[in-house]
């Protein structure tokens, strides 16, 4: 039974074109792989737990697509800016806990540099900072030299009520995401007095290791719903699967087998909340190649404009988000607090294999087969993971619910739930106080 080991991680803010350190594996038919040691599997086992709680969090019934990577690269590159409670906070969601920013930085520096090199799948990660310099404000120097070092950041500074800014930081979106990710700010979200804003961006190409044949593409039923354009493949002994009493699961592998996505469908009465509900790193290690199976699966694209604050505050660090109680002393010359906190993904399923972008923004204001067989129909809506083989880093994780949800921006929740409450010393309440004064969504309440 072969070990094939899922790790969530996520991702955030340096500069790196999506067309540079793209290298293939030097044998020709192996990947190469990222070597990691005891601690830093270890750190990204326990960043499992913040992917799956992230995407728990977030999810609705519509299709939805999220980098969990491109978050921990934005937070991990911020977290160099905080101290205290805020920093602790950052840290524990991210699933570091003790190990901290330094653990951070270093594990961020081992994949933006060695993830583009596994083989011939394209993958880029790029990062950078917008300083506002028209409202007087500049980046510590020993922050600039720690983004410089381990995320090859090059803050811009830049005028933000030129008119202009906006437009520059779209534009920087769509060049690191080849063109996917056209938008990560419109005139609502950007705000010409912000502080600074930091940006990740992920860029994932991979064709199948074997591709879905285009003839064999059939339109469908999904779900007992309308039809959809479903793949058909019979893969032999070259691609992972499992089954128990809540899924069936298909590992597909792209290129030489550095990258895959895992698809895990519920079994019939089971639904993909069941799965998430259920599903440890533990539930993910075994998949056998004994099998040959009969897939098919839906060719699909989805996009996900996801607003952050209140998912991340909910996880656990709601600290960074209140103007009063943010404690980023070591970021720039004036104390500032997160006012903004979103991500756009999007991803395409054809034949040939799959596309994926994610752009992460941080906003920041100041204070003022061969012996079994078996079928493996997604014909219902399924779980997706994109990961990386020898570390077991998750790029990308998503839900196909059906073509009528085909791009969706997650709806806001209109109450947030009594564990997004705070007392002033930042405690979680367990309701809502009936009477006094308390903080909500990063916002004081008085009643």
């Amino acid at each position: 039974m072969k070990k094939f080991t899922l790790f969530l991680f996520a991702m955030a803010v340096a500069a790196v074109s999506f067309a540079q350190g793209h290298e293939p594996a030097s044998d020709g038919s192996k990947p190469k792989e990222i070597t990691l040691t005891d601690a830093e599997r270890e750190l990204v086992k326990a960043n499992n737990n913040f992917a799956l709680r992230l995407f728990r969090e977030a999810r609705t019934e519509e299709n939805a697509i999220l980098s969990p990577l491109s978050i921990t690269y934005a937070l991990g590159m911020l977290n160099n800016g905080a101290t205290g409670r805020t920093q602790q906070e950052i840290n524990e969601v991210l699933g570091f806990g003790e190990a901290g920013a330094d653990a951070i930085n270093a594990f961020c520096r081992k994949m933006l540099t060695e993830a583009p090199k596994l083989d011939d799948t394209k993958v880029a990660i790029g990062n950078t900072i917008f300083v506002n310099e028209g409202m007087g404000y500049r980046l510590q120097d020993a922050f600039v030299q720690t983004v410089n070092t381990f995320y090859d950041a090059q803050p811009q500074a830049r005028n933000f009520t030129d008119g202009k800014t906006m437009d520059v930081i779209n534009q920087w979106a769509s060049d690191h995401t080849n063109g996917m990710i056209k938008q990560i700010l419109d005139a609502e979200s950007f705000d010409p007095m912000a502080v600074s804003y930091l940006l990740n961006a992920i860029y994932f190409k991979g064709d199948w290791t074997n591709e879905f044949d285009p003839e064999s593409t059939t339109e469908e039923p999904f779900n007992g719903g309308d039809a959809v354009p479903m793949m058909n493949r019979l893969f032999y002994d070259d691609i992972g699967y499992a089954e128990n009493d809540l899924y069936q699961a298909v590992n597909l592998p792209y290129g030489l087998g550095a990258y895959s996505m895992s698809i895990f469908l519920p079994k019939e009465g089971k639904t993909v909340a069941d799965i998430l509900e259920k599903m440890t790193d533990e539930d993910w290690k075994n998949f056998s190649e004994n099998y040959s199976v009969a897939v098919k699966l839906p060719r699909f694209e989805t996009q996900t404009d996801q607003d952050l604050k209140e998912i991340m505050s909910n996880l656990g660090m709601p600290t960074a988000f209140i103007p009063t109680y943010a404690d980023f002393p070591y970021f720039c010359n004036e104390q500032i607090y997160i006012s903004l906190m979103k991500q756009v993904a999007k991803i395409k399923v054809n034949e040939q294999g799959s596309e994926a972008a994610a752009v992460t923004i941080i906003g920041e204001k100041a204070l003022s087969a061969n012996d079994y067989y078996a079928t493996f129909h997604a014909t219902r809506p399924f779980l997706y993971l994109i990961t990386e083989q020898s570390t077991g880093v998750v790029f990308f994780i998503g839900q196909y619910m059906g073509k009528l949800a085909a791009s969706a921006s997650l709806p806001q929740r209109e109450e947030q739930s009594p564990k997004a409450v705070y007392n002033l010393a930042g405690q979680r309440l367990n309701k809502v106080p009936e009477r006094g004064i308390y903080i909500r969504n990063g916002q004081k309440v008085v009643k």
